[in-house]
């Protein structure tokens, strides 16, 4: 007789308050259990808003509790494996690497086995790091995990997962000084290093921390809530610091962790199917899910301006990991900030490791009375028509407008506070390919 497989389970907390359970049976169906202190508390909330709280607290079951633990991971197999293989784990499945990892999770949450406890949340614990400790710490996120048998000593007390495709590490900053945090102390920063050669091409990326700062400047004098984030250099590894938006100091002095998902989460995609053409939400989608919103017109005007921008930088990864939202009490919800917005233009061209500009295509298409994700076919129109379909009016001209008109000051106001050392290059092909689409967006018809 073949032995039964033993179910597995992880307690939820989040700023110390048991939330519920997360079961996987022994074949894999998983099982959310909300806990009932939780649900009637009035500072409750779901997980997701794909996890609703349901009539006598009755236990959600199936692939949508599966999809929303598997996007708290990065989704590169690479980095699972990387992560699978430093921490010992069975495998590189969600209950896997969250059991060793979920101390430090977006939003909210921190998963930790049964029988324990988060030690004092009204505290900060940390170990002061210096710039040869964050560098030793930033060369071990990419390489190859210590010998079997002689652990890691950055390892110990100190797991993290964060969601995406790229290689990242996270750390605390606790009087002035950046710092290793120990017990229930959350981390603040998320520390981005520089992508390298990326995807079939093998485009080069590696400016990739300032080009993204150098984007979220752009969105940033353009009026949209964006991460706040700077390029800090540590011996030799460069890397982009970003604000932890889901992290908030407390009036009595402690962190608080802000709940908060993406829009896979939302919507119950898994994150193999993060991209609009895979299966995943389209903008069309997050706007009718933001037609909700505490703050409807703020979010839903940040959006289709995102959109427009994203298609004017050449920003082609603006999937629905890319947008989220804080989750507040009561099932009330409103954007986040955006995040992790690159530009293609600086590896556009004809050359080995280069893109074709012509074949550029938006992570999110923009729904004309045809759906349009290559960039060079999207128009004026189609802009037009996508707000209608997101119910935002008419058609979003003031938007264009607000785009059209202050380009030329926002690149020179962005350009004046470049750091002495930053690549002119990037800058050049990023300000060059915006004015470009801007200047035939004024030229195409609105209708």
């Amino acid at each position: 007789m073949a032995r039964r497989l033993k179910a597995r389970c992880l307690n939820l907390w989040a700023n110390g308050i048991r939330v519920g359970q997360w079961h996987v049976a022994g074949h894999g169906l998983d099982t959310l259990q909300y806990d009932a202190d939780w649900v009637a508390s009035p500072q409750g909330r779901p997980l997701s808003l794909s996890l609703p709280f349901t009539p006598n607290n009755a236990p959600i079951v199936g692939e949508l509790v599966h999809s929303y633990f598997d996007n708290l991971l990065p989704d590169s197999d690479a980095i699972r494996r990387r992560l699978q293989t430093r921490f010992r784990t069975k495998g590189t499945g969600a209950f896997d690497l969250l059991a060793a990892i979920g101390r430090d999770c977006v939003g909210s949450l921190q998963l930790l086995p049964e029988g324990s406890a988060p030690e004092d949340v009204f505290s900060i614990k940390a170990q002061p790091l210096n710039e040869s400790e964050v560098a030793q710490l930033l060369r071990a996120t990419v390489s190859a995990p210590a010998t079997l048998g002689q652990p890691d000593t950055l390892d110990d007390d100190f797991r993290t997962s964060i969601a995406g495709a790229q290689e990242k590490t996270a750390l605390l900053w606790h009087q002035g000084r950046w710092c290793r945090p120990l017990g229930a102390t959350p981390t603040t920063h998320i520390f981005k290093l520089p992508l390298g050669l990326v995807g079939n091409r093998q485009a080069d990326m590696r400016s990739s921390v300032e080009n993204e700062w150098l984007c979220a400047q752009i969105l940033k004098a353009f009026g949209l809530p964006v991460a706040a984030c700077e390029i800090a250099q540590f011996e030799d590894q460069k890397v982009l610091v970003v604000e932890r938006f889901d992290r908030r100091l407390s009036d009595r002095g402690y962190w608080l962790r802000l709940p908060q998902e993406d829009f896979c989460q939302v919507t119950g995609t898994p994150p193999s199917a993060k991209y609009e053409a895979d299966g995943g939400p389209g903008i069309v989608d997050i706007a009718s899910v933001l037609q909700q919103s505490e703050a409807r017109e703020r979010d839903l005007a940040t959006l289709l301006k995102a959109q427009l921008l994203f298609w004017a930088m050449a920003a082609t990864d603006g999937h629905a990991k890319n947008f989220s939202v804080f989750l507040l009490a009561g099932g009330r919800y409103q954007m986040t900030p955006l995040y992790d917005v690159l530009s293609a233009w600086p590896v556009t061209g004809r050359g080995p490791r280069q893109l074709d500009a012509n074949r550029l295509k938006l992570a999110m298409a923009v729904k004309g009375k045809n759906t349009h994700y290559r960039i060079k076919d999207i128009q004026r129109r189609h802009f037009n028509h996508m707000a209608r379909l997101c119910g935002w009016g008419a058609d979003m001209e003031t938007l264009i407008e607000s785009v059209i008109d202050p380009l030329p000051g926002v690149l020179k106001a962005v350009q004046a506070k470049l750091p002495d050392d930053f690549p002119d290059d990037v800058f050049s092909a990023v300000a060059a390919g915006m004015a470009d689409a801007v200047r035939k967006l004024a030229r195409m018809p609105a209708a």
